[in-house]
């Protein structure tokens, strides 16, 4: 967004420099995160509620999938550069490019080659590295603007951009962390209340979510480049447009596929496991947690937004709502609130959370919005 902000506004210098120091500062943390994640496999999969069964298969994959960090991250975060400068099928090109590559090599590594769940985890890394091949070679021959990361001793002088960065980032940051710590959560308390039996539920459910919802995060991501651009050109009326559409095809899509979900839940879960037991306890929970899933159109429209313009604090303070301050809380107090079911108590904490959340940002965006468009310049602003 600070990207196409700065593209908008004319200032190619600091467009150009956003873009540098974004791909310096991905390198940096794809060394250490994988440094880290190296060095602590073991105890993160416990932590994440891995048994000693479950280990011997995600061990092995997670050691060789860390290999990746570096491709992973680039074509993830940079990939977003490339769609900001208005090449949107080479930007969707990237993503095609990894995800094809891994439907090939998957069985091939898996069964031809006889190396089973280091089969998978190996064609993962191989498909991320070619999507990363793709990306910096694009942004770096055929892009208006060119990829070239900077010397570390550059980096203090361009202390407050980097800033800038940080600061609008955390939000994403705080979301997929959420997701992390929210799994870890579940788990733990569904060890207890449910067995193993329900944090394979709760698996095929999150699988489920993360699949319809992946189309919102995709209109949003679009949208974010369109928002950004002319709110940094000062053309007040097409961030209005853009918002509103953005929100209309984001509710209305999240309406959609929780109606079918609630009508269908068998299908949705079958999509990710054939065992029938699985699918009896599955169903019912799944409906129930994907209750208020056509509301989330509404919350991830606000936040996209609040990012697409800038607003680092309220995009940070909406993603520490939802998950931290609402939905962790609910998983442990459901359970006392709803005794007659403590497993089904779990689930219900979810969309508890989305109404709550919803309503919350509603609020806080009426006001943030017209405060941002009233920031415009006035000598800029267009109708």
């Amino acid at each position: 967004p600070l990207f196409a902000i700065a593209r908008g506004s004319g200032d190619k210098a600091r467009a150009g420099l956003i873009l540098n120091l974004a791909c310096t500062l991905l390198l940096c943390c794809a060394g250490v995160l994988m440094v880290i994640g190296l060095l602590f496999a073991r105890p993160i999969l416990v932590l994440f509620g891995a048994s000693p069964e479950a280990l011997q298969y995600a061990l092995p994959y997670l050691m060789l999938y860390l290999l990746g960090t570096y491709p992973s991250m680039l074509t993830t975060g940079l990939n977003p550069f490339i769609n900001a400068q208005g090449y949107a099928t080479a930007g969707m090109l990237s993503v095609v490019i990894g995800a094809a590559a891994n439907l090939v090599l998957d069985p091939v590594f898996i069964f031809v080659l006889g190396m089973g769940i280091r089969g998978a985890a190996a064609a993962t890394v191989l498909s991320q590295l070619l999507s990363a091949a793709f990306v910096v070679y694009f942004l770096r021959c055929k892009s208006e603007y060119r990829v070239q990361p900077l010397p570390l001793r550059q980096l203090p002088a361009n202390r407050r951009c980097i800033g800038d960065i940080v600061s609008l980032g955390t939000a994403g940051f705080i979301m997929q962390l959420t997701n992390s710590v929210v799994t870890i959560c579940c788990n733990n308390v569904l060890s207890v209340t449910g067995g193993d039996v329900y944090i394979s539920v709760m698996t095929i459910i999150s699988s489920v979510r993360q699949m319809v919802e992946t189309p919102i995060y995709a209109i949003t991501e679009g949208s974010s480049p369109i928002i950004s651009y002319n709110y940094g050109a000062g053309n007040s009326n097409r961030v209005r447009r853009a918002y509103r559409l953005l929100l209309t095809c984001s509710v209305c899509y999240a309406m959609l596929f929780c109606l079918l979900i609630q009508l269908f839940p068998g299908v949705f879960a079958a999509i990710f496991t054939s065992n029938a037991e699985l699918l009896t306890f599955t169903k019912p929970m799944l409906r129930i947690y994907t209750l208020a899933l056509g509301l989330f159109g509404i919350q991830i429209a606000c936040q996209m937004t609040f990012t697409s313009l800038g607003n680092a604090k309220a995009s940070i303070i909406v993603a520490v709502m939802r998950k931290f301050i609402l939905l962790l809380p609910l998983i442990y107090i459901m359970p006392h609130l709803y005794t007659t079911d403590l497993t089904k108590a779990v689930f219900m904490a979810e969309p508890v959370a989305d109404v709550l959340a919803v309503a919350f940002t509603g609020v806080l965006f009426f006001f943030e919005f017209r405060k941002a468009l009233r920031a415009m310049p006035k000598s800029e602003k267009k109708s």
